[in-house]
Parts: C-alpha cells; structure tokens; sequence
C-alpha cells in the first residue's frame, strides 16, 4: 500500500517487458498535442504529472508493439504499463529527419533504426561495423582500423555523419576512402538512425547521400530525493584478431542533475582471414627492418594480415541539469585516441618486384568534442521549443610513408579546430500544421605540416605539408513545414539557402604552383517535398523529391597527394558546390501483426561533380613526385553521375519469441569519364543483404544469420578500381574482379542473474575467405567471441 501510494503521488510510470516483467529503458513516451515527450530510465521509469488529464498518451519502443493510454487508465493500473514485444512496428519515434522528435509513419524520408538492445546482441568491434547491423549500409575497409559507410552509390564527403546532432564532417573529409567513424564508441551509442537520401535541408552541405546520426548515452534524472544509481562493465575477447576490450559506464542521477562517464579501452591484434577462399588475398610476405635495411619475411601463416593491430581508447562525460519542467542544459565531453595503425592495402603494392613501401601508416586518429545544448519550452508567439547548440572539435590525424629501403621518412600532420553554433525552433502553429527552422553556422581552421626524418641518423626537416594552411565557414538557413490535411495524407516541405566561404594560403617552397592563395565565396540553395499517405494502420506509402549540395572544402580545392603510384593530385582553385537531385518511393505493409513488409526505389543524379581529372600544372601534364615521374590531375567540377536502386525488408513474428528479418539492396550506377564515356559508379556497392533468424525469452536470445553480397565481374569494375588489381581476385581472363561470397553467423545471450549477463558468438562459420568490393584487408575468418557484462 505504501508502495502504490507512493507512485499515485509521485505520478512516476514503471514501463515493463509484459513476458519477462524487466523495466524498459528508453521507451518514449509522448502526447501529439503538446508535443510534450519523456523516456523512461534504467529502472523503467519517467516521471509524466504533465500529461495528468491527458487524453491520449503514446508509448513507443522499438520492438514493443506502440499503446495509446489515457491518464486516468495509467493511473488504475498503477502507473505500471507492460509493453507486448513485437518486431513490427511503422510508428516508431525518431529525431534524425528533422532535428526533433517524429514518428517515422510521418516521415516522407526512409529512415532506419539500430538499437542499443541490437547492438548488445550483435556485439560490434567498431562503430563501422554497428552500421553494418541496419543491413542497409555496406561498409569498405583499408585496414582494420578503418570503415568507410557506402550507402546509396555515395561515401566519403558525400555522407554526413552526426553525434548528438553535432555535424562530424569537417573541412579535410576527403573523397577518398575515411575511417573517422571508428573515432565512435560503440558502448557509449544509445541509437543510430540512418536518414537515406539527400539531407541538406536539415544539415547543409555533403548530406547527399544519407545522414547517419549517432544518440550517446542520456544522463538520467531521478525522480525522487533518493540517488538514482546506474551502470555498466562489460569485458570482451575475440578469437580473430585477439581482441581484448574493456568498458564501464556509470550513471549518477538526482532530481536536477545527472552526469553519466563511459570508458572504453580496445585492443586489436593482426587480423586473419579465412580458410576457403581466393589464394590472391593471401598474404605472402611482409617487411621488417633489420641492420639499417629492409628485409622481405616470408610469412609462416599467411591467412595472417601483417601488419594491421592497433589499440583504441574512449572517453565520454556529461553533466545534465535541469531546471524545470521548462529548461535543460546538457554538456558532454568527448575523447577518442587511436595508437598508429598501418594501411594494410599500401604494403600490397609491389614495384621491380619488390614491396613498393617499407612504411605506411596513419598516425595516432585522435577527436576531441565539446558539446552544450540549451532546451527551453515555452508559448511564445514565434516558437514552442528552441534548442541552442554550442560546439568545438579538435582533430588530428597523420600519415607517415617511406618507400622500401629509403632512409627518408615522411610524415604529413593535419590539424583541424571547428567551432559550430546551432539554433533551432519548432512550432505547433495549429493541430495539423508544424513548422521547424534554424540557423546554423559553422567555421574550421585547418592547419598542416611536413615532416621529412632520416631514419638512420633520426634528423628531420621541413617537407611538404599535405594541405595549405586554410580556413573553411559555412552559414545556413533553413525552414521545413508538415501539413496534416487529414489522418492519411502528411505534405512535408523545406528549404535551406547555405553561404561558404573558404580561404587557403599555399606554400610554394617544394611545389611551383602559379598561385599562392585560394578563395572561394559563394552559396548554394537546396530544397525537399513529401507526401505520405496512410490509407489505413496497415498500408504507407511516400514520395519524396529533393536537393542536396556539397560546398568544396580544403581537401577538395588544395591537398597534394598520391592517389595511387604514377598520379599526383594538385590543387584546384576554382570550384564550385556540387548539386545531386533525387526522388524516391516508398511502400510498407503490415499484416496483422505477423508480417511487414517494405519496398522503396530511389534514383539520384549527381550534378557538376567534383571529381579528378587531368591537370596541367605550370603547363607540364607529368611532374617528379616523390622520386616518381607522375600524371598531374586535380579536382574539377568535371562530371555528371546517376545512381538507382531499391531496399527491401520482410519481416515476420513468428510469436512466442520466434522471428525473421531479411534486407536486401541493390544499386546501380554510372559516372562520366574525362573523355566523355561512362564507367561504373566507384561507389555504388554489388547487391548485399542480410538474413536473421532470432529467437528471445526471458533469459535467452539468439540470433542465427547470414550476411552476403553479389560479384562485380571486371567488366562491372570502375576505372578506378581496375588500377588496383592487388585488392582484387583474378578471373579465368587474368583479370581484377570482385567475387560473390557470404557468412553464416551464431550470436547468443544469456542471463545468468539480474546483474549478470554472458554473451558469445561464432561469427563466419564456414571460415570463408573474402573481401568486400572496395576494401583494402580481408575480412575475418572464423572467429570466436565471449563477453560478460555486469549492471548496477
């Protein structure tokens, strides 16, 4: 009785799994009229006195089937609500789409969700991998401390990335293949959504071919005067490569502050490929240095890949205070620091029949983030909420090179600070219209250097810096509008107008370049329409039509590299945005509540693409770089391309715990080539998908399932890509392609108390030997995992 007396006065909801009776964490509970929204906390609960007398309340959580209540049922149950777990659900709520929260049957976007209760499950390494747990999102690899999202025929600059609506992409995110997501602490994400298709109205330049925006763990209030304490530590070993991980988070919530700290700490041995496969991926030899010289070993295993460990920590603090039903405030401090880890597919590469390079690695990755966000609620004429966001982020990265046998090291540091200013309204301007808009802005100053070392009598001197010393700002505006006519039709609009400007000063000391600064000023215009139509609970269909832009940056319009021997990329002072053009159709189906069923097409044309082409400098097509006679090219708005496609999902609730998932993406592609002739789109991925059965009581869950992809034969091969046949296995012609492969997988849990759960998992049962297309390193054989965690 005191119990129930406690909770009717408190007015503090308990949400709980209705087969298990464990509290839910993070179930959203939300009432349309107010637009006023809460989620519960470790133990279930969320304190909802606001929405006393309401007469609608969702409550909404992935895999739960949604219930709608009204307060006065919530309170004869005693605040105590059981949700019925189900895989199908078109209703969930999400915030990548527009900044806010919505429900995703509103949205004429796709969006896709990968949950924390997924990813305990399925356990990544990497943040990389965790996207690859959506089934839509194919992931290249240069080497094992890497991941590059292909999504759509898009990657690189031409995706954003976002952590707690903080924009990642900065002025050196170049178009060739990045690994700045591994910067993410798997533990410390609480969900990832993946918007597909253009997003610069939201977000501003490079959203062109998706946004993947990353939720980190939420301090958790308490709702009475007792402490809320809460946490985690989980320790994990991989048979594979020898991972040992280490995690722990902790939670400390009282009635107006809470601050949560997440740790983590990787460490990542040589990775191994597996047992049946193309012998070409073997890895036969590598390099050590002996005796001031470098020797070719012979390697005993060559399913091992040499060199490729690296180790990996992260850091995350955050203090929330809230001061009222009204205000909140919310800072959180981010730190990710990589050891060095070399670029497996560089120390493939052979020249007179030897290894081309004796070192090549990136240096130490680090990103720092610091991250204030200030909620208000209010009634003001122009706006019903507004967010400020105020940010700073420091990068560094490097690379580090020496040609085999050379005693001239060089080492290339780059260095960028961005500051960012986020300012965003939403507005009920009646019961079927709402209206969001904001202003952002954004500045980064880059900073490069050279570094050339003797190794043998360790002196160094200035070389060539890989980037001139630059600044890059962007300022945005934009506006977006959802108009309910009726229950079944949503028309959602927007418009973004965007200002960049970039200023870069070159060095000519080691290049002759004819000019000594660059400067761009311009602005580019971006736009979307949808419509949703919901005939019925069971059918959604959308449409959408939309713009999307990418400003040049620094890496675009002055870096100085090797793309690969033989051609040396230049600068390009004379840019201008890029434009891509989509439209996409979407259809989802339910049936009771056993089967649903989704299909969307999409095509997307990229306009005045920045992509390289032939160059002259100072009038001479080939230049001497680095000992090498080499092609002279540059970025250049050049090139137009078209991709097209479909996504498929088909799901089914077998009941009494029993499921299927299947995903399945197909994209094709063509860009334009400098002599006017097509080529296959670089990233536009072979057909891949994902198949899962899974299986979940009280104490178990299973999940069995096979991921796959389709071959690129060599006439389907990019120019680009047919320039690295070491990456590639070899047809019956003596030609590069991309074989088909796929992996069978087991993962399971089990509860072993209520504060103990034991994790393990088979993951390439078969110990097939692959590499998807694009990638540089081999996938991992068979590999074995066992993890434990322990909550609080």
């Amino acid at each position: 009785m005191l119990f129930l007396s406690f909770r009717a006065t408190s007015q503090i909801v308990t949400i709980v799994n209705k087969e298990t009776k464990e509290p839910l964490e993070q179930v959203t509970i939300f009432q349309q009229k107010t637009n006023n929204f809460f989620t519960t906390n470790e133990k279930g609960q969320a304190e909802i006195k606001v929405f006393k007398n309401a007469e609608q309340i969702e409550i909404r959580f992935l895999g739960f089937k949604t219930k709608y209540k009204n307060y006065s049922e919530i309170q004869k149950n005693n605040f105590i609500i059981e949700l019925e777990p189900s895989i199908l659900n078109m209703d969930e709520i999400v915030i990548s789409a527009s900044k806010w929260k919505q429900k995703k049957s509103e949205l004429a976007a796709k969006v896709s969700v990968v949950s924390n209760k997924e990813i305990q499950l399925l356990n990544p390494q990497t943040a990389a991998d965790l996207l690859t747990i959506s089934g839509k999102v194919f992931v290249q690899k240069s080497q094992q401390g890497g991941g590059s999202p292909m999504i759509r025929g898009f990657a690189t600059n031409r995706l954003l990335y976002t952590i707690d609506g903080v924009r990642m992409n900065n002025a050196i995110f170049r178009a060739g293949n990045i690994q700045n997501i591994i910067s993410l602490d798997p533990f410390s994400i609480e969900k990832t959504e993946i918007v597909f298709g253009p997003g610069s109205v939201i977000y501003g330049s490079d959203a062109i071919g998706a946004v993947m925006s990353f939720k980190t763990l939420t301090p958790r209030l308490s709702f009475d005067d007792k402490t809320l304490i809460s946490g985690n530590a989980f320790t994990r070993l991989s048979s594979v490569n020898g991972e040992k991980t280490v995690h722990a988070d902790v939670n400390v919530g009282l009635k107006k502050w809470a601050f949560v700290t997440s740790i983590s700490h990787n460490n990542y041995g040589d990775l191994v490929m597996g047992s049946d496969g193309p012998n070409e991926y073997l890895r036969n030899f590598y390099v050590e240095r002996h005796n001031n010289q470098d020797v070719v070993i012979e390697n005993s295993n060559p399913k091992n890949q040499v060199p490729n460990d690296f180790i990996q920590t992260n850091l995350m603090q955050k203090v929330r205070f809230k001061l009222d039903e009204n205000w909140n405030f919310e800072y959180g401090f981010h730190f990710s620091e990589t050891s060095s880890f070399d670029r497996y597919d560089r120390h493939l590469i052979s020249r007179n029949e030897n290894p081309r390079y004796g070192d090549w690695k990136y240096g130490p990755q680090k990103w720092l983030m610091n991250n204030l966000e200030i909620r208000k609620k209010t009634t003001h004429s122009f706006f019903d909420e507004v967010s400020l966001r105020l940010t700073h982020q420091d990068f560094e990265e490097s690379r580090i090179s020496r040609d085999f046998n050379a005693t001239k090291r060089e080492k290339r540091t780059e260095k960028v600070v961005a500051y960012s200013t986020n300012l965003d309204f939403s507005k009920v301007l009646s019961s079927r219209n709402k209206l969001i808009y904001g202003i952002e802005y954004v500045f980064n100053d880059v900073t490069s250097k050279g570094t050339n070392t003797d190794i043998n009598t360790n002196t160094s001197q200035n070389g060539p810096s890989r980037y001139p010393n630059s600044t890059w700002s962007s300022l945005g505006f934009y506006v977006s509008n959802q108009t309910d006519f009726d229950k079944k039709w949503t028309l959602q609009t927007g418009l973004r107008y965007n200002f960049y400007k970039l200023d870069a000063t070159f060095d000519t000391t080691f290049y002759p370049f004819p000019f000594t600064e660059a400067k761009i000023d311009d602005a580019a215009f971006s736009g979307s329409i949808g419509l949703v139509f919901r005939p019925d609970k069971r059918w959604l269909f959308s449409t959408n039509f939309s713009s999307a832009f990418r400003s040049p940056n620094v890496d675009d319009i002055g870096k100085v590299f090797d793309s690969e021997p033989g051609i040396v990329v230049v600068p390009n002072p004379n840019l201008k945005a890029e434009y891509s053009y989509n439209t996409d159709v979407s259809i989802a189906k339910t049936f009771g509540d056993f089967l649903k069923i989704e299909l969307t097409g999409f095509y997307t044309l990229l306009n005045r693409a920045l992509v390289r082409r032939n160059f002259t400098l100072n009038g001479l097509t080939q230049i001497m770089y680095d000992g090498e006679l080499s092609d002279v090219q540059a970025i250049q708005n050049a090139a137009s391309a078209n991709v097209y496609g479909y996504q498929t999902s088909f799901e089914i609730d077998f009941g009494k715990g029993f499921g299927f998932l299947s995903d399945f993406n197909y994209q094709k592609g063509e860009e334009e080539l400098d002599n006017g002739e097509k080529s296959p789109l670089r990233h536009a991925t072979p057909w891949f998908g994902t198949t899962r059965f899974s299986y979940s009581n009280e104490k178990f869950n299973a999940q069995f399932y096979a991921n796959y992809s389709g071959e690129v034969a060599f006439k389907n091969m990019p120019e680009t890509e047919i320039k690295k046949p070491y990456m590639y296995a070899i047809d019956q012609n003596g030609n590069p392609y991309s074989p088909s492969w796929f992996t069978l997988n087991l993962k399971t849990s089990y509860r072993l108390t209520e504060n103990l759960l034991f994790s393990s998992g088979i993951e390439n049962l078969a110990d097939k030997r692959y590499r998807p297309y694009s990638s540089g390193i081999v996938s991992p054989g068979r590999n074995f995992v066992v993890s434990l965690k322990a909550t609080i």
